[in-house]
């Protein structure tokens, strides 16, 4: 089995790039572009390389002041570890940050087995208002075929969370969707809604996969 999560509303209740904006000064914008995307009203790519580009200048210390903040939401840290001990394949696919990302786990002394992420380029020690990496245009359905390949698992044996439309093309192809309190554009594509971890929990317990 492989359950693959999305981040930022999912995982996490945070939302790295409104945690940058806030010590970039443009949090309210990000906020705004952010929502948009959520519910479809514009490309991901599109509201990420805006968002990037508003966090232009922004130093390597209010950036890993904004990652320090990052949280895994709670029960979540619990879930992972169930999974992992139960021998699950665990990802997280997010077109937020690998460092926001990867901060949260070690704060909870957590793992999972891959991490697709995105990455905010520095120059000169500060961010350069660029974006990188798998999910900017690719999209997060290619991502769980590749990683279900690379683990031989079959995508009837896929598990995928999310909440946005991001998370839209994952859902889609995975054996089961689950919409963790989704968007409205999102929540038709889910097979089962949930709203804690405590209830995934429970959700994949029926499901067989814990």
């Amino acid at each position: 089995m492989l359950v693959s999560f999305d981040f930022d509303g999912t995982l996490s209740d945070s939302e790295m790039t409104v945690l940058l904006g806030e010590q970039a000064g443009v949090a309210t914008e990000i906020a705004d572009i952010t929502e948009r995307a959520m519910n479809d009203e514009l490309s991901y790519a599109e509201s990420l390389r805006e968002r990037a580009s508003l966090l232009a200048g922004l130093s390597a210390e209010r950036a890993q002041a904004a990652f320090d903040q990052v949280a895994l939401r709670p029960g979540a840290a619990a879930l992972l570890r169930r999974l992992n001990e139960a021998g699950v394949t665990t990802a997280i696919l997010t077109g937020g940050f690998e460092r926001g990302v990867e901060t949260a786990l070690e704060r909870e002394g957590v793992t999972v087995d891959a991490i697709v992420a995105n990455r905010l380029p520095m120059a000169d020690g500060v961010l350069t208002g660029d974006v990188e990496g798998p999910l900017v245009e690719g999209t997060k359905d290619e991502a769980l075929r590749n990683l279900a390949q690379t683990e031989g698992v079959a995508m009837a044996d896929t598990v995928a969370v999310g909440d946005g439309a991001n998370d839209l093309p994952m859902l889609q192809v995975a054996g089961l969707a689950v919409g963790f309190v989704p968007k409205p554009a999102v929540r038709p594509h889910c097979d089962v809604v949930v709203a804690t971890m405590e209830r995934l929990g429970m959700v994949l317990e029926a499901e067989g996969v814990l």
